[in-house]
């Protein structure tokens, strides 16, 4: 049985630190605790607006980190040649709005259809591993295989917001199943993320065929009460 992987995001350790313009708490130091508590990535979101993760945190974790660093970009020149210099193993490709608080949804596969195809073309050439953050849609699971992309990483966003909410969210988890199993048919690795918290892991985990969970924004809140080896270890036994 293939092992499920956790990627930890530590974004929001960038967040605090640049709440008050300060050099702590370092994203380097982070994703180093991240790596021997038993992360199996770490993630970071290079925005556009560069407010939380900036070019030299790239750089020093990059150089710094043993396992692999994955790093989330908008489909971007600017981001396409950060990236192809930097040469990250693991890339995610994720939609960018300028007002919004965290990423809303998945990427619009039919918006600049071909220059999306060229980037992930530049960048499977250049040795990273490529994923598309999309909904749980079959037509979004297609159109990324059509796109050669490596893996497509589910949005789980509103299935989490249900789980929160204490509603009913069986159609969300349906949509999620159907969309996993269809990328596992066609040879897509499937991954999940957004807003995902203990109880919304624990569900999901129960899918066959998710290869990968990322998680920052609760498992960094967590870390603050319990510390982040503990919150590390605690994702790690519920998608096992």
């Amino acid at each position: 049985m293939m092992k499920i992987r956790l990627g930890v995001n530590i974004d929001h350790v960038a967040t605090v630190r640049n709440a008050r313009g300060e050099k702590y708490p370092s994203p380097l130091r982070a994703a180093i605790l991240a790596e021997k508590y038993g992360a199996d990535s770490v993630t970071i979101h290079l925005r556009e607006d560069r407010r939380h993760i900036v070019d030299q945190d790239l750089s020093l974790i990059k150089s710094k980190l043993k396992i692999p660093l994955n790093l989330e970009i908008a489909a971007t020149n600017e981001m396409l040649k950060i990236s192809l210099k930097q040469k990250p193993p693991f890339i995610c490709i994720v939609p960018e709005k300028r007002k919004e608080i965290t990423t809303e949804g998945g990427l619009n596969l039919d918006f600049k259809k071909n220059f999306l195809k060229k980037i992930i073309y530049k960048l499977k050439k250049n040795k990273s591993r490529v994923s598309l953050f999309v909904e749980p849609k079959k037509s979004d699971i297609k159109k990324a295989k059509l796109l050669n992309a490596d893996c497509v990483e589910i949005h789980t966003g509103k299935f989490c917001t249900l789980v929160n909410e204490n509603k009913n969210y069986k159609n969300e988890l349906d949509k999620i199943k159907k969309a996993v199993n269809l990328g596992n048919k066609i040879g897509l690795e499937v991954h999940a993320g957004h807003g995902l918290t203990y109880k919304s892991a624990s569900i999901l985990s129960k899918i066959n065929g998710i290869k990968e969970f990322n998680i920052g924004h609760f498992l960094i809140g967590e870390s603050i009460f319990v510390g982040l080896s503990k919150s590390i270890k605690q994702f790690k036994k519920i998608i096992k």
